[in-house]
């Protein structure tokens, strides 16, 4: 287990990983019952949802990213969550949750809560939960997100403390609610290793909205509603839902169209949604979007980086610079995104408390668009030779069908203004994410997920000296006001701390965020529902759609 003391925060590295094996898809037409049984939530015929989204693990210790929570959204249950429509967390199997002490969180279980296997769920498991996560690490989990937890007491079957090392931490309430917060079956968990996937179905170890009834990750999972669920959400309004998974976003649009899925959410192109919103078979709905797209420089192997035979910091941090200068956003956000996704200017994108717009300042023309003589100055200020040699990596089966297009565009436009040879290269993404983490690419895309709809989670993960880009920057200051933004009780001066954090990376530059996209999902026409699970949350649950 890593761990490493900051300002008395202990910080753990978790990594974003992503399974890529595009297994044949069964033929399931939509609506069809692939589950079996009835389920104890609303009524209705059984909906079927397509995605091109794929599962890591749905043990909650091992994956950190969108496809796997998805899964977990479902059928574990949450201490606290975020209700339909709303970014706010509250209880969720929690009766109450306040800090009692500013270095104690107190959470109080609702009574009589049972998995759906009959175990009890009791502060053991939630104590066991959390334990589990920071004791086996794993590299592409979520245990950085746990970097303040300083241990865990259950004075009573029913009570749960959290013991933090930093006091007033305002972000903990919001990760309870995150990738780390799945509460898991002591029974059927192990407490040293990953819990294989069909071990946790076959266990029946859930109390979400839902329970899995069939398992074929990467190509259909079954859901049933779960009776025994006490929480936040409520019943699903739907009592079975089958979840299709897909290798080509083509045939996820092919089979919307033609009726063969209810509910394509996760990843059509751009030039696809913009084909079906002009069909009156379907709906196109839009909500608002936490998922930013970035560009990470390694600290070691970028040019002029620390273990290059040229190392010099002043000339790497000018290559980084006259990149922010020559990326044209609103050009990638028109030409391949059609408005699917926005340009956004700082690390904290637009809509969050605290986000500003520093990149937009100190870049470009100063109104959002490219300036090659303000990045001919920056590189010939530093004494870089151009062109500069970068090799530019980006993954070709995980950001949607539309991120060839992208970074061919980056290219272009880093290439046409002399200051720069791209090697532009690709990498399906079960090896992407082992390179990215090995020094392999100097400079790579990367997307995010949000895992609360709070600025400090586009910060920590990042920014910290340990943090879960494994890039190998360090700033002590940069740092230090991290930690301190996130144990701010004062919303005002909370804000000034994230805003300072803005402008200081804006300057290093250890990452170049560049569009901010929405959530969009596509129904066919008597679908509801929809519209009030791609809420501020970022969460989508299947909980909220139904056959109107």
């Amino acid at each position: 287990m890593t761990s490493v003391s900051t300002g008395g925060r202990r910080t753990r590295v978790a990594t974003a990983g992503l399974a890529v094996t595009a297994l044949a898809l069964a033929a399931c037409g939509g609506g069809g019952d692939e589950g079996g049984g009835s389920g104890g939530g609303g009524g209705g015929d059984a909906l079927t949802i397509g995605t091109s989204d794929k599962i890591t693990t749905i043990d909650p210790a091992g994956s950190y990213d969108n496809g796997s929570f998805a899964v977990m959204n479902q059928v574990f249950p949450f201490l606290m969550n975020t209700n339909y429509g709303s970014p706010d967390v509250e209880p969720d199997i929690a009766q109450s949750a306040e800090f009692t002490s500013p270095t104690q969180y107190t959470v109080t279980l609702k009574p009589g809560l049972t998995f759906a296997n009959g175990h009890e769920l009791t502060s053991s498991d939630v104590k066991f939960t959390f334990d589990r996560m920071v004791a086996i690490n794993d590299p592409n989990g979520p245990a950085a997100l746990l970097a303040n937890l300083a241990g865990v007491d259950t004075p009573d079957p029913t009570t749960v403390v959290f013991n933090l090392a930093s006091g007033n931490d305002q972000t903990f309430p919001q990760i309870l609610s995150s990738p780390a917060g799945p509460i898991v079956d002591e029974e059927v968990f192990s407490a040293t290793a990953l819990t294989p996937d069909q071990e946790i179905v076959d266990g029946n170890a859930f109390a979400g909205p839902y329970v899995i009834t069939n398992y074929d990750q990467n190509n259909l999972i079954s859901y049933e509603a779960n009776p025994e669920y006490q929480g936040l959400l409520g019943q699903p309004a739907t009592s079975q839902v089958n979840v299709r998974y897909y290798a080509d976003s083509s045939n996820l649009k092919l089979d919307i169209e033609e009726g063969n899925i209810d509910v394509a959410f996760r990843s059509l192109s751009a030039t696809d949604i913009d084909d079906l919103r002009g069909n009156d078979q379907v709906e196109v709905v839009d909500g608002p979007g936490g998922e930013i797209r970035y560009i990470v420089f390694n600290f070691n192997t970028q040019p002029y980086g620390a273990t290059t035979p040229e190392a010099d910091p002043a000339k790497a941090q000018a290559v980084r610079q006259a990149m922010a200068h020559l990326i044209d956003r609103q050009e990638i956000a028109d030409q391949v995104y059609r408005g699917t996704y926005t340009p956004l200017y700082s690390h904290v994108p637009d809509g969050l408390t605290g986000a500003i717009t520093p990149l937009q300042d100190l870049y470009g023309d100063g109104n959002g668009g490219p300036d090659a003589d303000k990045a001919t100055q920056v590189l010939q200020a530093a004494g870089v030779t151009t062109p500069v040699q970068l090799s530019l990596q980006y993954s070709n089966d995980h950001y949607g069908p539309s991120s060839g297009d992208e970074y061919a565009l980056i290219k272009d436009q880093l290439e046409s203004s002399g200051l720069f040879t791209v090697d532009l290269q690709t990498t399906e993404w079960v090896q992407y994410s082992e390179d990215r983490v090995a020094d392999v690419y100097p400079a790579y895309q990367l997307g995010w997920f949000p895992d609360y709809s709070d600025a400090d989670n586009y910060l920590t993960p990042f920014f910290l000296t340990e943090n879960f880009l494994a890039n190998h920057y360090s700033n002590p200051q940069v740092n230090d006001l991290i930690l301190q933004q996130a144990t701010t009780p004062d919303p005002a001066a909370r804000q000034a701390l994230i805003e300072q954090i803005q402008q200081l990376e804006a300057q290093d530059l250890s990452t170049l965020p560049y569009l901010q996209g929405a959530q969009v999902a596509v129904v066919r026409t008597g679908v509801e529902g929809a519209a009030d699970t791609l809420d501020p949350s970022f969460k989508f649950r299947y909980g909220a759609l139904s056959q109107g």
